[in-house]
């Protein structure tokens, strides 16, 4: 059956219907198609910032190395120094200034972690929504199609097979194009969903690598800037700091 024909005798609910699921399957591939590419430039520039992560032995190192680089790896990385470089108390200090800057420090990656994740899920809720929507779009144009084929057969003077075909099987299209714009959708959203997955266990080791990095560096005092801290004047800053309820 030639589409163009509905669009030439179809009413204009039904010829609705079918500019609907055509820019419903549109966006659709447009979108895989975009994601696609960035994921396969996004593996590449991330596995580049893993191995300057893996290289690198001291704060200073990681900024230098990463400092050009934009992709999400770099990004959990620059979100650490960046939390040690904000972070008020002593880098050197004693076991519970420790703590707390490595409690400051788990924070600020894990916030840089789910901005990531928040990035990668972009375009999920379309292929989401085309998945579940397009296939009761093209049902509502096959039973709108449906009943406009019967109101014309009711006031037409003899039926033919010929009649009866026509109106009903460009009815019946709109199902197909439902279909045929929904399996898409569902597929990309899986693929995406799996690949999104495993590319955010490479995450989460880079977000280990750079924690496990910083919070072993004996040089954050001095490349953030910051005085030391001796163990005598620590001890005093601890008796001095009032009793946490």
């Amino acid at each position: 059956m030639d589409i163009l024909l509905v669009f030439d005798h179809g009413d204009p609910i039904l010829v609705g219907v079918f500019l609907t699921l055509l820019v419903m399957s549109f966006a659709t591939w447009a979108m895989a198609a975009t994601k696609l590419l960035a994921l396969i430039d996004r593996r590449r520039a991330t596995r580049q910032s893993m191995d300057a992560i893996a290289a690198s032995h001291r704060a200073g190192e990681l900024e230098t190395r990463l400092a050009d680089r934009r992709d999400p790896a770099a990004a959990i990385a620059l979100a650490g120094l960046k939390t040690v470089r904000d972070y008020r108390g002593p880098l050197d200090g004693d076991a519970r200034e420790r703590q707390r800057l490595d409690e400051a420090l788990i924070r600020g990656i894990r916030q840089a972690l789910d901005r990531q994740e928040t990035r990668l899920q972009a375009g999920q809720l379309l292929f989401a929504t085309v998945g579940s929507l397009a296939p009761f779009v093209g049902l509502f144009g096959t039973v709108w199609g449906i009943y406009g084929a019967l109101i014309d057969l009711s006031a037409a003077q003899s039926v033919s097979i010929g009649l009866v075909a026509g109106p009903l099987g460009e009815a019946l299209v709109a199902t197909a194009a439902g279909l045929a714009a929904a399996i898409p959708a569902v597929l990309f959203f899986n693929l995406f969903n799996r690949s999104h997955r495993l590319y955010r266990q490479t995450l989460d080791a880079a977000a280990y690598d750079v924690h496990a990095l910083l919070m072993h560096d004996t040089t954050l005092a001095d490349w953030a800037g910051k005085p030391r801290v001796s163990a005598g004047s620590a001890r005093e800053t601890a008796s001095a700091r009032p009793v946490e309820a």
